[in-house]
């Protein structure tokens, strides 16, 4: 299939070709924003409000830097530093909105000056620590999503309170226990998790799942049973980075000899892809546009890519950020790019306030000094 002299890669017929929705094509970057002197990782909406995780100390507001541990919040209307302040003494690598509480993943040893190994529960509010869920975890957590009572973590876990765990765990988000019933395993690597339609979907580096082979890389699990969705088995040939679920298709973004975001429905069937010429790290749908960030510069004609991710058959300029159609994953015109060699690591929608924002490496932002966050509207 082709569109404005693109080819695009597709597993089933496309749809009837959308037109480009205004939204992306009037996206603009909010105005009076806080930058941050480290690097954003991840961001999560919770009603007017975008909580953000990462390596950074400090919070920049009208040139001057405000003390924030790796962990901030901020008025997604206004642009307004938020007082919520809890303090970790080490990155945050993921964080999940659920019942009130902020639950955050990574690599700290500290949250609020209380011991918390790797991951913790504050209050979405005020930013105290919940003193009942306290865990110890052997390895590190990449990944957390909430859904249905349980909270889902994923990485690099072999173990949480002595518990033996392959990579995956589950817990209780009313008393804070971990969960013995849910025990997946994988074979490598968790980078991923989204939790939506009944299902709790795994990406990463993994070939095996529960010991079986064949569901490489992309998988969906029964949130009570951990049991296998055996007609979800996309296998997508390189590894999953980032995961965004709606009611009808899951969409993935892949890293590889340059990178791809691609689509599939909940039966697991490949919609379309698209590819560029670097890693894709993160994704987000807002209405009829699917959002892709990563560290790439181009977007490419065609699947093709040369030994160090190139496009092969021409490409159009898109760096790190790019707005794809839901319906067939072609391009729109829409740009906002940034720069920096990482480039955008993390996207999040709110439908509500009909926005994206962006967390990462990146100094510019279209054109304009945004240091490492930046929401449009």
């Amino acid at each position: 299939m082709t569109y404005r002299g693109k080819t695009l890669s597709t597993g089933l017929a496309a749809a009837t070709l959308a037109l480009a929705v205004a939204g992306p094509a009037q996206a603009k970057m909010t105005d009076g924003m806080p930058s941050f002197n480290g690097t954003v990782l991840t961001v999560a909406y919770v009603g007017n409000v975008a909580y953000l995780g990462g390596d950074f100390t400090a919070a920049i507001v009208r040139g001057k830097q405000v003390s924030r541990g790796r962990l901030a919040a901020i008025d997604a209307r206004t642009g307004n530093l938020l007082s919520w302040a809890p303090m970790a003494d080490g990155r945050v690598k993921s964080l999940v909105a659920a019942g009130g509480s902020i639950y955050l993943a990574g690599d700290f040893g500290t949250v609020g000056g209380q011991k918390r190994d790797s991951l913790a529960r504050v209050d979405a509010t005020s930013g105290a620590v919940s003193s009942t869920f306290k865990h110890t975890i052997s390895g590190r957590p990449y990944a957390i999503a909430a859904a249905g009572n349980r909270l889902y973590v994923g990485g690099a876990i072999t173990a949480v309170n002595g518990k033996a765990r392959g990579r995956l765990a589950s817990f209780n988000l009313t008393t804070g226990a971990l969960d013995t019933r849910w025990t997946p395993t994988v074979d490598d690597q968790v980078e991923t998790i989204a939790a939506g339609g009944g299902r709790v979907y795994v990406g990463g580096k993994f070939h095996k799942v529960n010991n079986i082979g064949g569901y490489d890389r992309l998988v969906a699990l029964d949130p009570a049973t951990a049991a296998l969705v055996p007609g979800f088995k996309p296998r997508p040939p390189v590894i999953t980075y980032a995961l965004a679920v709606t009611a009808d298709s899951v969409y993935s973004a892949h890293g590889g000899k340059g990178g791809r975001v691609s689509a599939y429905t909940v039966g697991g069937q490949l919609r379309w892809s698209a590819t560029f010429d670097g890693n894709a790290q993160a994704v987000t749908v807002l209405g009829d546009t699917v959002y892709a960030g990563g560290h790439f510069d181009r977007a490419c004609s065609t699947a093709r890519t040369g030994s160090q991710g190139s496009c092969v058959d021409g490409a159009d300029d898109r760096v790190k950020l790019a707005a794809l159609a839901v319906s067939d994953g072609h391009l729109l015109e829409w740009r906002a790019d940034a720069n920096g060699v990482e480039g955008v690591l993390a996207l999040a929608s709110n439908p509500e306030l009909g926005t994206v924002a962006m967390g990462g490496a990146f100094t510019v932002v279209d054109g304009r000094t945004q240091k490492r966050f930046a929401q449009f509207s």
